[in-house]
């Protein structure tokens, strides 16, 4: 087996998430006793208990899934330290988590360096009317030619056949309706607080930038394959560089994926909460096996 490590991103969190874990697997523990001496807000509270509503908001959703992944992959290592990855990978969000199993930062100065990217994140979309939709089935080169068209970005290209695009949520709209009239049927307008990973972020790059310089790094001791290029960054400037571009640009998650996979990866384990990346994995390449981490039970369920 050779494994690669993905990890969720933003809008997979659920109340309850990482509980199990915390209760079962004391190295899962550690890390929520980290993450909640960290920050100035109890993560495992909000993780474990929610509401919702408050698990929702970027600027405790995100540092909550970066520390519930983390929990998943420090559980998982404890249990199985044969099972060695030959590179990692995130969606968006997940990148830093991703960062922190390559050992390009320590846990807590990846939690601080989140909870900053969250904030600047909020204010950005508060800044602008942004919005987000998902188009399911379309052609990649028509897609970019209207969102070119009526000035909206493409922010994300998850698997064959999904692309999320963003924007001023106006021109949003207009682009749904140009791609429903060139015939794709399944474009869905997404409920999000803003133009994630389009031009409207650009200033949350920009200033997250000096908190990137800021926060201690090293280059990775395992390959670890970014959003902004789908390919390996290899040291702390391209990393740093990347993650600052992330914010506004497309992510590649496709790129990412193939990549780790033509370099040797054959088995994907997901951490973090739910199942969204191996439910990608499954409509770019059925022939690679997956699994899940992200309870005890589905901890014990892992044959390896």
């Amino acid at each position: 087996m050779k494994a690669f490590f993905v990890f969720s991103g933003q809008g997979a969190q659920a109340v309850g998430m990482g509980q199990s874990l915390y209760e079962t697997s004391p190295a899962a523990k550690a890390i929520f006793d980290a993450a909640d001496a960290t920050l100035e807000w109890k993560v495992s509270e909000v993780c474990f208990n929610g509401p919702a509503e408050k698990l929702t908001e970027s600027r405790y959703c995100q540092p909550a899934i970066y520390t519930m992944s983390c929990a998943a992959l420090e559980a998982f290592k404890a249990k199985y330290p044969a099972v060695k990855a030959i590179g990692n990978a995130g969606l968006s969000l997940g990148e830093y988590a991703a960062m922190y199993a390559s050992g390009v930062f320590s846990f807590e100065d990846g939690l601080k360096l989140v909870a900053k990217r969250a904030e600047l994140m909020d204010a950005a979309c508060q800044a602008s009317d942004g919005g987000m939709a998902s188009v399911l089935g379309g052609d990649a080169a028509v897609i970019a030619e209207v969102c070119e068209a009526c000035d909206v970005d493409v922010a994300n290209f998850n698997s064959p056949g999904q692309i999320v695009i963003s924007g001023d949520k106006a021109k949003v709209s207009n682009t749904v309706a140009q791609l429903k009239e060139r015939g794709m049927r399944k474009v869905i307008p997404l409920k999000v607080a803003g133009a994630f990973h389009s031009r409207l972020m650009a200033t949350a790059g920009r200033q997250l930038r000096e908190v990137l310089e800021a926060t201690p790094m090293q280059d990775p001791t395992i390959p670890v394959y970014q959003n902004f290029s789908g390919k390996t960054g290899n040291d702390v400037a391209t990393i740093i560089d990347n993650l600052e571009a992330q914010v506004a640009s497309s992510v590649q998650w496709v790129s990412c994926v193939e990549t780790m996979i033509a370099d040797g990866g054959d088995t994907m384990f997901e951490f973090g909460p739910g199942a969204v990346l191996t439910g990608l994995l499954r409509r770019t390449d059925k022939s690679v096996s997956f699994s899940n981490i992200n309870s005890a039970e589905t901890l014990d369920a892992v044959n390896d």
